[in-house]
């Protein structure tokens, strides 16, 4: 898994009835993208450092052409 800042982290719940989990990366530890990633949840207050697991995926930011 890699990542860049600004992608989003999406972590599927494995219990019925929980919803997704969905957060914005907002810091690397590592220069080649890999985990663990510092993010922000959408539904709270704070920001988490997390290692995702295999119920998670990258969703990559949209950026406009020609901005990186």
């Amino acid at each position: 898994m890699k990542a860049e800042v600004g992608d989003r982290l999406i972590v599927e719940s494995t219990h019925l009835g929980e919803p997704r989990r969905i957060g914005i990366i907002t810091a690397l530890h590592h220069a080649d993208g890999s985990p663990p990633y510092d993010v922000h949840w959408l539904d709270q207050e704070h920001d988490v450092m997390i290692f995702p697991g295999p119920d998670a995926r990258i969703e990559r930011r949209h950026t406009e052409p020609g901005t990186s």
